[in-house]
């Protein structure tokens, strides 16, 4: 028997991941839309946006950073081994290394 569906809308979805980066010191990653991904990093104050097929807009990386409540972000690219991920970032807030899906710090798969 399975469990019954549950709709969460996607800005819960995204501020729970947030929150459990923050709490558990670990990466969160939700599936986001068709081909959309996003990866939380420790902390809660930064993230990648990536598609497995083509690039993220920039808008809807504003949309999750207004909705994760960062202030100042700055926006990037990081072009890993196979694909190349939006970076978000909060003013200030403290860098830590971030790898793209399925790659490892060094850039290898």
């Amino acid at each position: 028997m399975s469990h019954p569906t549950v709709t969460v809308p996607i800005r819960e979805a995204i501020r729970y991941a947030q929150g459990r980066a923050e709490r558990l010191g670990r990466t969160q990653q939700l599936e986001i839309g068709e081909d959309l991904f996003i990866r939380i990093a420790p902390g809660g104050r930064k993230f990648l946006l990536f598609c497995l097929d083509g690039e993220p807009e920039r808008g809807a990386a504003e949309a999750i950073a207004a909705a994760l409540g960062l202030r100042e972000p700055q926006y990037g690219w990081h072009q890993g081994t196979t694909l190349r991920s939006l970076t978000v970032i909060e003013a200030g807030a403290q860098s830590l290394s971030e790898s793209g899906p399925a790659e490892e710090e060094d850039g290898t798969l």
